[in-house]
């Protein structure tokens, strides 16, 4: 968990053994905001199955999307102008 002065990152990727602790710390990241992001992943080191599982801010999906749209805008606007005054 964060400190309390300290910015919570906008992605993470929880990765280790396939134990309750691992689904604690998911739980606990959910709690804290997170939301999954992608199906989890898992593979065996011959001992443990290890899993892996990214996570995100809903914040900062909103902010990616918004500088997307902004972009997509940009571009459009920029080939509008492109081809003013041709026939």
């Amino acid at each position: 968990m964060p400190e309390p002065t300290e910015e919570k990152l906008s992605y993470r990727l929880i990765t280790g053994p396939d134990t309750r602790d691992f689904c604690e710390r998911i739980s606990s990241a959910l709690a804290e905001g997170y939301v999954l992001h992608g199906s989890p992943a898992a593979t065996f080191n011959g001992t443990d199955v290890i899993v892996a599982q990214a996570i995100v801010l809903p914040a900062a999906i909103a902010h990616a999307d918004a500088a997307v749209a902004d972009a997509v805008d940009q571009l459009e606007n920029d080939d509008d102008e492109a081809f003013e005054g041709h026939a």
